[in-house]
This record gives structure tokens, C-alpha cells and sequence, in this order.
């Protein structure tokens, strides 16, 4: 169990952990050793900056974390396990573009980290890789648990209803879409836009940044004048990547280029390795409600083909759906979820309906099983306004988990369970054979394992 509510008060008030900034004379020292780590007081900060909320006190649970994670990647050591740059690179992006985001411009965010924008980026890569270090171990550790059907029935047997875990509504989802056609009149208006830009920028009258920052409707990176972080080719779109790895002169600005996000102008800003830093103006080419109405129409006229019967929703998704997603999959639309056993992402077919997107959602609640909806309008994932209908090809209510039902889900409860008892005992086993030491004033803490506090 995590340290309770009480147990935070009765730390707080015994006053032997002291902080940071009651150690303001001390620039920085070693806190906790384990093995031949040292784990300094530093990290502890740091971490706590990072976290926005600690359910305890941060200065007890944040060094035994450090110090599990120090026993996770002394076995990947041992067991030679590393993870690709690359894969670790692509989890940094996320989450600095998000933190950019959520401080509102990458000068506010460096100004509340107190580090520069490459001090983030390589201290982010650090915690991503280790991170992800840390699940290969456990998904090394853990491998050989197996679960049976007997194991899963005693495990429930005799819990009150009341116990059971509830599963949520779920549905599975047929899509059929279509992009409202772009006016050539609308593509021209947008392209003249971006070439005006240009000649300005190459004019010297505007900079590439403040032309971004009023007009590039990709609103990741408006804010910041445009600019993106370092990036790899395969984390583009294959149009974009094309002209982008062809630029060479970072005073020069590309040519027009056309995405499935929209069209593009885009300037080198640097280049590291295999990845550029760029910057680059988004325009959305405008659809006219003329034109989504017919695309409305016209779907509402296979809707209706598909409802006589003349053919197949799956057939139609297949031949005439602009969803690239779900028209290879005869319409089926496929949920990204994170699966307990192997500890990765795996596809489902199945949604919980706070997983859909919200129009599709909307309408899900109105249908019956195997009924064709309505056409409607949503925005896609690359932001461009599409016309579908939808089939709800199946419909499982909320309920308490059964075995015969949900046997699954409760396999990988019980799965879990199994896999944190098992890491619980080889954790305490690592503190046995591992040498540690905690400085006495970071040591009267009600620690999840004892074991660190050696006689």
C-alpha cells in the first residue's frame, strides 16, 4: 500500500526530512546509494518538479522510486537489455510538445524549468529511455506467468456482485467516409497565400516566425512561430518529409507542398544527425457547404442502397470509404488500447464509448445493432472535415464482469495481480543481496519496502 493520508500528516509533522529549501546552503549531495548508484538530492527535486501531485510526502516516495528504478536497470544491465534511440526519441517529441502546450511557448517553459530547451530535451530523453527500460524488465520478469481458466474462476469465486469489476458499455463500429471535394478556385486562393508569404519573407519585410504565428493553422506549432522540434523523416508525413529533407539553406523557404494535413511552406531551421529542426506555415483549404451537403447526399443514397439490401455496408466501405484506417478492415473501425499481459498497445475492434470519437459517439447512442445511421459531419484526424455514416455492428451493455463474458478482462486482472506480487517479492529479494545506504536524514520515512533500511 502507498503511504495513507494519515501517514503524510504524522511525516509532515515529525520534520526529520528536510527540504530543499530548508538546505538552501547546500548545493547538492548524495542522498541514497543502491549498488553502485547514488541517487542525489537533485534528482529528488527534479522529479518533484515533474510530477504534479504526490499522494504522501514527495521526499520519502520520489527516493524510493529512484531507487526501485535503480534496481530495474541494474538487471537490464544484466540482461543486456537497450532500447533504441529512435523509439525514445518519438516518446520525447510527445511530451515536450506537449509541456510547450501546457505552458503556453517554449520561452515559458524553459523560463519554469530553469533550463534551456536542450537541457529538456536530453533530460527527458534520460527518463523516457530508462522508462522504457524499466517495462522491458518487468515484461522479462513477468513472461512466464501464465494464467488458467481455473486460476481465473477461484480467483472470483464467491466475490460479492457488488466486488466484481464493471465493464463498460463497448460497441464495434463500421465507418463510411468521404472528403466533400476542394473548389480548385479554393486551392488556388490558398497556394497564392503561401507564395505571397514567401516573397515576403524573402523580401525581408516579414520573418517566417511572425507570419506563422498570425496565419499557419497548425496550432502545435503557431505558437511557436512555426517551429517543430527535431524530428525524423518517419515521423512525417511522406509528402512533407520529401521536401523537407531536400532543403539545405535555412534562408531559403521551400516550395508549396501538399500533405494530408493541407499545404505546406517550410524552412530549415538545423540539422542534427538523421533529424531536422524546422519550421513550416499550415493552410486548410476551406470546404464549401455546397459541397458537403452533396457529399451528405450522396451517402445517404448508399445508405439507403445499403438498407434495400442492393449491397453490403462492407462491400460500400471498401470500394468507395476515403477512411484509410477502417476501409481496408471492410469498414471496421480499430481501438488502440494497452494490454495488461504483454504490457504493449495492441488493436481492438472494440470501444468503450468515451473512447469514440465524439459525433460518432453521438450517433452510436441512437442506433440498434446492425442499423446504418444518418450521414453526418466530423473533423478527421488530420483535422479536414469528412462526411460518414456509420453501422453499429455490435452493442455489449454495461455489466458486472461474468467469466463466460469478459473472460478476457478478468484474465489479465487476475494476470496483473500475479505480476505485481511476483515483482513485490523480487524487489524485497534485490534489497537483500543489494548494498544500500540512506543518509540518516532521509531515512525516517514509512517506506512501501522496508528492506531498504538495512541492519
Amino acid at each position: 500500500m502507498r503511504h495513507s493520508f494519515i501517514t503524510t500528516l504524522m511525516l509532515c509533522a515529525l520534520g526529520n526530512v528536510t527540504t530543499w529549501a530548508q538546505q538552501g546552503n547546500v548545493v547538492d549531495e548524495v542522498i541514497w546509494v543502491v549498488g553502485d548508484e547514488a541517487i542525489l538530492r537533485s534528482d529528488v527535486e527534479r522529479a518533484r518538479q515533474q510530477m504534479s501531485r504526490v499522494t504522501g510526502n514527495p521526499y520519502c516516495i520520489i527516493p524510493e522510486n529512484l531507487a526501485i528504478q535503480k534496481l530495474f536497470l541494474h538487471q537490464a544491465q544484466i540482461d543486456s537489455i537497450t532500447i533504441p534511440d529512435e523509439s525514445v526519441n518519438r516518446y520525447v517529441e510527445l511530451y515536450i510538445n506537449e509541456w510547450v502546450q501546457t505552458a503556453g511557448s517554449r520561452e515559458k517553459l524553459e523560463e519554469y524549468r530553469g533550463m534551456t530547451m536542450s537541457q529538456i530535451r536530453e533530460e527527458t530523453f534520460d527518463m523516457v529511455r530508462d522508462n522504457e527500460i524499466m517495462k522491458q524488465v518487468r515484461r522479462q520478469l513477468t513472461a512466464d506467468i501464465k494464467i488458467t481458466p481455473a486460476e481465473v474462476r477461484h480467483y472470483f469465486r464467491g466475490m460479492p456482485a457488488d466486488s466484481l469489476p464493471i465493464i463498460p458499455t463497448q460497441v464495434e463500429v463500421e465507418l463510411l467516409a468521404e472528403h466533400p471535394r476542394i473548389r480548385p478556385e479554393e486551392i488556388d486562393r490558398i497556394k497564392a497565400e503561401l507564395r505571397d508569404y514567401t516573397e515576403r519573407i524573402m523580401a525581408g519585410t516579414s520573418t517566417f516566425s511572425a507570419l506563422a504565428k498570425l496565419f499557419s493553422e497548425d496550432p502545435g506549432s503557431a505558437r511557436q512561430g512555426g517551429e517543430m522540434d527535431y524530428v525524423s523523416r518517419m515521423e512525417l508525413d511522406p509528402a512533407f518529409a520529401n521536401v523537407a529533407w531536400s532543403l539545405t539553406d535555412p534562408t531559403r523557404v521551400s516550395k508549396i507542398v501538399e500533405s494530408q494535413f493541407g499545404y505546406h511552406i517550410i524552412q530549415l531551421i538545423d540539422k542534427r544527425g538523421d533529424k531536422l529542426k524546422l519550421r513550416h506555415i499550415l493552410k486548410r483549404a476551406r470546404v464549401d457547404d455546397a459541397d458537403v451537403q452533396a457529399s451528405l447526399a450522396r451517402l445517404d443514397s448508399i445508405a439507403a442502397d445499403i438498407r434495400a439490401g442492393k449491397f453490403t455496408f462492407e462491400d460500400a466501405a471498401i470500394t468507395l470509404s476515403d477512411d484509410q484506417d477502417s476501409r481496408n478492415n471492410h469498414g471496421l473501425m480499430f481501438n488502440v488500447v494497452f494490454d495488461e499481459e504483454s504490457e504493449d498497445n495492441v488493436r481492438t475492434s472494440r470501444f468503450n464509448m468515451a473512447d469514440l470519437p465524439t459525433e460518432i459517439a453521438r450517433v452510436v447512442e441512437t442506433l440498434d445493432v446492425g442499423e446504418v445511421s444518418r450521414p453526418f459531419t466530423m473533423i478527421d484526424k488530420a483535422g479536414k472535415t469528412q462526411c460518414v455514416i456509420i453501422k453499429l455492428k455490435s452493442r455489449v451493455k454495461a455489466h458486472p464482469a461474468t467469466i463466460t463474458e469478459d473472460y478476457p478482462v478478468l484474465k489479465q486482472i487476475v494476470r496483473a495481480r500475479r505480476s505485481e506480487d511476483f515483482l513485490n517479492e523480487w524487489i524485497r529479494r534485490k534489497q537483500r543481496s543489494t548494498y544500500i545506504r540512506i543518509n540518516p536524514d532521509w531515512v525516517n520515512c514509512e517506506f512501501q519496502y522496508p528492506g531498504w533500511v538495512q541492519q
